[in-house]
């Protein structure tokens, strides 16, 4: 069981998926930064200086107006946080986004490397069953 399991771990696939797992971590961070730190703002600023991350409804519990999200949460109160999930969409999007923008590059990319391959030349067939037969025939007919 050891062995299929080293088997298992040593196929590519396996070792892509890893890959690929560890690289979105770390994109998803870059992302969810440039959304915090760069989008955010501009959306706050053309919206008259709405910050989503701080967008909720006191559902139960005493909290004082103008209080952050963070302060609302320790203080105990149980809240709906409908600008985090705004915030949420928003990195999804943006990151489906880089994501087809990447895929659709690899395969630009895929495509031009395939269509730049030389067609290998088709070898040239041999006689078939057929012609063969005929010339065995004709060969008899001359010695006959």
């Amino acid at each position: 069981m050891l062995n299929e399991f080293k088997d298992f771990i040593a196929k590519g696939n396996v070792m892509d998926m890893a890959v690929g797992i560890i690289i979105g971590a770390a994109f998803t961070a870059i992302v969810s930064s440039l959304v915090a730190d760069l989008i955010n703002p501009f959306i706050g600023l053309f919206m008259g200086g709405i910050d989503f991350t701080n967008m909720y409804v006191v559902l139960s519990g005493e909290v004082a107006a103008g209080t952050s999200l963070e302060a609302a949460r320790e203080a105990g109160a149980a809240v709906f946080a409908y600008g985090s999930f705004i915030m949420a969409i928003i990195n999804f999007l943006i990151i489906a986004f880089v994501v087809f923008m990447l895929v659709r590059n690899v395969n630009k990319i895929k495509e031009a490397a395939t269509a730049d391959e030389p067609e290998a030349e088709e070898a040239p067939a041999g006689p078939s069953e057929l012609d063969v037969l005929l010339e065995i025939r004709d060969s008899l007919a001359k010695q006959g």
